[in-house]
């Protein structure tokens, strides 16, 4: 019980240094896995252990993937690419669905962009058609938000969700499809929720001069534009696909190449060199350090840095020997899928970072996974995504996109709350309950 409680204290002390006292997610998540060991009574050479196996084996898995993923997102970003893909989205759709529209073009383009990047692309996009087509602009402001956050927690390779899949070691393939799958359930309430209620608040669209002009600069075409992003998926997909134990493809060298190909980081790697393609003239400088790959570094480096710190947290949790004090404290409980999302859901709500969330939570579980009953392979996918469900809510204002969303649309704190606040509460809660359901169909 003296560990449970140094564990419990040692989370509070890390939520209350990010969320209090602004001390940068790293340096809490590293100091206080050492203050961890030391109060637990750990040796210190296993404490030393702990850090070197913990930062080192997280980042060997997912550092590269978390960089490449980010590299993709600039490149689209900066070209152009993204506008393309929302325009293309909207094209599909049309202009009378335009809350519609706006929803899925978030979560397109939120795969590879970070969500608070993809609402101030979009913005004034969704300023426009709420102004052309005669719409709230609060309802396309959320709509765009909730899309938005639904595939940046659960649809790789956003850095959360693949952060927590290397983690607690899952297969990416099979967490993009039901990603995909949940994140998209997910969507329904929230789509009827901003239909039927956030349009009754009363927004008006506020232009700056010469906000609405069109860009002079050559955008990429739309298939240009989407290649980055659904190549690498469908090769990581059908690699997934090979690996089972079926082998529907056979044994033969066209699976080799499949596996190779659709391995995360070639899959990912690949999908960086077709976003190189991007730009109107290729200019190697591009590819310095003080272009856009350097600026996929400064982006990058936070997160992978974050990443490595909450590695050293889980190692010193598993080196602890709380996995076999959990089992004896929870014999009798029934947590299951429920217990990450519960844990990503208080996370989120008291520090604001889904990202920071998803990987506490999953450095916590990964240790107690086999206690959950949460062990199998298809598990561990569902306990990435119950993961990433809890991380979607409750976003207020401790989260840089709450205040992304109230501020460039002209949302008052109060509205914001009643309707951005409640819609992520609505889609995690949806999504959980998704997930639980599919755990007794797959």
């Amino acid at each position: 019980m003296i560990t449970l409680l140094i564990t419990l204290l040692s989370l509070g002390v890390i939520l209350v240094a990010i969320s209090k006292f602004d001390i940068h997610p790293f340096l809490a998540l590293f100091i206080g896995a050492i203050g961890f060991g030391i109060c637990v009574g750990m040796p210190t050479d296993l404490i030393l252990k702990s850090i070197k196996d913990g930062f080192g084996g997280v980042l060997g898995n997912i550092g590269l993937l978390i960089l490449l993923g980010v590299t993709i997102g600039t490149f689209l970003e900066k070209t152009g690419g993204a506008m393309v893909l929302a325009q293309k989205v909207l094209s599909w759709i049309g202009e009378k669905s335009i809350m519609l529209a706006m929803m899925l073009s978030g979560w397109i383009l939120s795969i590879p962009v970070f969500g608070d990047s993809t609402f101030i692309m979009m913005n004034p996009i969704s300023k426009s058609l709420s102004f052309k087509g005669k719409v709230p602009y609060a309802a396309t402001t959320v709509a765009l938000a909730l899309g938005a956050t639904a595939s940046h927690s659960l649809v790789p390779p956003t850095p959360g969700p693949i952060a927590a899949a290397g983690i607690i070691n899952a297969d990416l393939g099979m967490v993009i499809f039901w990603g995909i799958v949940v994140s998209l359930i997910s969507l329904v309430p929230c789509y009827y929720f901003v239909k039927k209620y956030v349009t009754k608040i009363e927004l008006e669209p506020k232009f700056a001069e010469g906000e609405q002009q069109e860009s002079s600069g050559k955008k990429p075409s739309a298939f240009k534009s989407f290649l980055p992003i659904i190549f690498p998926l469908l090769l990581i997909i059908l690699a997934s696909v090979a690996s089972y134990p079926s082998k529907p493809f056979g044994e033969n060298q066209l699976t080799d190449i499949i596996l190779f190909l659709g391995t995360p980081i070639i899959a990912l790697l690949i999908g960086a060199f077709l976003a190189f393609t991007l730009p109107e003239k290729f200019d190697r400088q591009v590819l310095s350090s003080t272009g856009w790959i350097g600026d996929s570094l400064v982006i990058a480096a936070p997160v992978i840095l974050i990443t490595g710190a909450g590695g050293i947290f889980g190692k010193m949790l598993q080196n602890s020997g709380i996995a076999d004090i959990v089992t004896s404290n929870m014999s009798t409980a029934n947590w299951g899928i429920f217990l990450p999302f519960i844990i990503a859901f208080f996370l989120k709500t008291a520090q604001g970072s889904s990202t920071v969330a998803m990987i506490t939570t999953a450095s916590i579980i990964a240790p107690i996974l086999g206690t959950l009953g949460l062990d199998s392979e298809t598990m561990r996918v569902f306990a990435v995504l119950a993961i990433g469900a809890g991380a979607i809510a409750i976003s207020h204002a401790n989260d840089s996109f709450f205040w992304a969303v109230t501020q460039l649309s002209g949302l008052t704190i109060k509205e914001g709350n009643k309707s951005h606040s409640v819609g992520t509460v609505i889609m995690a809660f949806t999504s959980i309950l998704a997930i639980y359901l599919l755990t007794f169909i797959v």
